[in-house]
């Protein structure tokens, strides 16, 4: 193991650690290949402005892993997933959920695709369509970059199963998203996210359809 990968290790470790997430030694190397893969295809492809290895593990790595409290139910779309984050991180430390990555960008999800098939990974299906125009119903629905908050349950809507939940990773500018939510969605819960080794504030909001309290497993 090089210094570089050392380093790269413990930041990992570390994180998970005061995330208060325990994984298991098959979990740990697949986030570190995952990381490793990422890096190697950004050089090429450039599918993240993060450059250095120690970044990608706090700003893409820690920062998926800090939402796994808060997932429930069997079915989860990682919405405009870009380079599979926050699903394929997810995907790994929780393998008994059926993770789907939506995204329009092909060379994104040809690197998701070859991340699966490197990491074997069996609980990750990668799409490359538009989300206008995908189909199907999950318990959950994320998005960690992709749209505000009226857009992102706009256009997603129709993906919803009955009972779901919108789980949305957000900045200070929430405030003013939540303000304008329609009134047949209502606000579940928010939280607090704290990302190690990252400076900026992040949230958590969750929610679901008015008076959805049925349906969700």
């Amino acid at each position: 193991m090089t210094a570089s990968q050392s380093t790269v290790e413990h930041r990992l470790v570390t994180g998970l650690a005061r995330l208060d997430l325990v994984v298991s030694d098959r979990q740990r190397q697949d986030l570190l290949a995952l990381v490793g893969l990422l890096h190697k295809w950004n050089r090429a492809y450039n599918l993240t402005a993060v450059r250095s290895p120690e970044e990608m593990v706090s700003r893409h790595l820690l920062d998926s892993a800090a939402v796994l409290p808060h997932l429930s139910g069997l079915s989860l779309l990682d919405v405009g997933s870009g380079a599979g984050f926050p699903g394929l991180v997810l995907a790994i430390l929780k393998p008994d959920l059926a993770v789907s990555l939506l995204d329009s960008n092909g060379k994104k999800v040809r690197f998701q695709r070859q991340a699966v098939m490197e990491l074997g990974l069996t609980n990750i299906t990668p799409v490359q369509a538009r989300v206008e125009t995908f189909e199907g119903q999950f318990d959950q629905l994320i998005s960690r970059a992709f749209a505000s908050l009226e857009d992102f349950m706009g256009l997603t809507e129709h993906l919803l199963a009955p009972g779901g939940q919108w789980l949305a990773m957000k900045g200070p500018a929430v405030e003013d998203e939540l303000a304008v939510l329609p009134e047949a969605v209502a606000l579940m819960s928010r939280h607090d996210l704290a990302v190690p080794f990252a400076e900026s504030n992040r949230q958590l909001v969750i929610l679901e359809r008015q008076g959805s309290t049925q349906g969700r497993p």
